[in-house]
């Protein structure tokens, strides 16, 4: 049996470091996706005594024999129900951390160390000791801030679960999204995946690639948005590597040093975020044009902002100032540092000339749609 799910990557689109401090930032989901194809061997088929890990873009792959994972693991990861969502404990993570290091990864490539424990933890948890096949690809760069992480978590969650309830459900029909059940099940697995991943992550990623289009959140309180507009960004990968914590904790002694400066500026940063999510859930008669032009002088102010935090980089700053000789605006997404910028693409841009300018820079560019799907299946 063979179950596809799909999950897309996302965007910060306002508020990044103000939602640190308990302002409001708003995060959309973007048409790039991470695949998993989950194959189940049939009873009597080989290789039914080993789970394969296997991905694609890097020409990896991981095996480990049922024998093995149920000799390493606690009894408890296999125990679990799957529409029980757990926080994998430490003695497991030690018991996982032993399988990982066994497949002897490259040192260049010793960063996939925690999202393969993730994968172990979360397909242990959810399908138990049976054989599989997990092949896994990816449309977004690792590490850029794209959420790529959340996607791989919520996709191979979406696939476990789905081939843990597909036998009563048609195949041949595409892609399809989960029901709101699951998709909440779903959601905090992945969660507890992005725990194994990040420490202590906000939730943000995983609920944007669970459900897609975009959500508001602030202070831990996570507000699912309807987008009433289309939206186009130009997003450039610098290609330069950030420390996400370094950077958080570079503005939170800023804020300490400067408390009533820097409280203005989150404070401006949260207006920033509603007027946002205002104008995208707008239904009143303004024209795209203008909720576009709006758009735009937000994310300006945004950028302003950010680099008033100290965030901004060098790569950053030559990403902005190609795209605003096009006369288009850009802003980092993220933690900044480095990692990723956002363009906005009015409608009718024609993007080749930009591209082509910032690509012989050396940076990586894609064309995004913003709000769209989110996590999907396919039997």
């Amino acid at each position: 049996m063979e179950v596809k799910a799909r999950a897309p990557g996302k965007i910060i689109l306002a508020g990044e470091h103000a939602v640190v401090h308990g302002y409001t930032a708003v995060a959309a989901a973007i048409d790039l996706y991470t695949y998993v194809t989950l194959r189940l061997p049939l009873q009597l088929a080989e290789n039914n005594d080993k789970l394969t890990l296997q991905l694609k873009d890097l020409s990896l792959e991981f095996s480990w024999s049922l024998a093995r994972l149920k000799e390493a693991l606690p009894n408890d990861s296999s125990t679990y129900s799957p529409s029980t969502p757990t926080s994998c404990s430490t003695e497991t993570l030690r018991s996982i951390a032993v399988l990982v290091e066994e497949q002897n990864i490259p040192e260049e490539k010793i960063w996939l160390s925690s999202g393969i424990s993730t994968f172990l933890w979360l397909y242990t948890s959810i399908l138990g000791f049976n054989p599989a096949t997990v092949i896994i690809t990816t449309e977004l760069p690792y590490g850029s801030g794209l959420g790529s992480s959340a996607a791989f978590c919520v996709a191979l969650t979406a696939a476990l679960i789905a081939s843990s309830t597909s036998s009563d459900k048609p195949r041949g029909q595409g892609w399809t999204s989960l029901d709101e059940t699951n998709l909440e099940l779903l959601n905090k697995w992945a969660f507890e995946g992005e725990k194994i991943i990040h420490g202590t992550p906000s939730g943000i990623d995983n609920t944007v690639s669970a459900y897609g289009n975009m959500i508001k959140f602030c202070s831990g309180e996570i507000t699912r948005l309807q987008s009433n507009m289309p939206l186009r960004m130009l997003v450039t990968n610098t290609r330069v590597g950030r420390n996400t914590k370094a950077l958080v904790s570079g503005v939170s002694q800023r804020a300490v040093r400067h408390p009533d400066a820097m409280k203005s500026v989150f404070n401006a940063g949260d207006s920033i975020s509603k007027e946002l999510a205002a104008i995208i859930q707008s239904k009143d008669e303004i024209s795209v044009t203008e909720k576009e032009e709006s758009i735009k002088e937000l994310m300006e102010m945004n950028q302003g902002l950010l680099q008033s935090m100290g965030v901004s980089h060098s790569s950053i700053e030559t990403v902005i100032q190609t795209t605003v000789k096009h006369k288009l605006a850009s802003k980092l997404t993220g933690a900044g540092g480095g990692g990723c910028v956002l363009t906005l693409l009015p409608t009718g841009t024609v993007v080749d000339k930009v591209v082509e300018e910032l690509e012989s820079s050396g940076f990586q560019c894609f064309t995004a749609s913003i709000g769209g799907n989110g996590a999907q299946i396919c039997l």
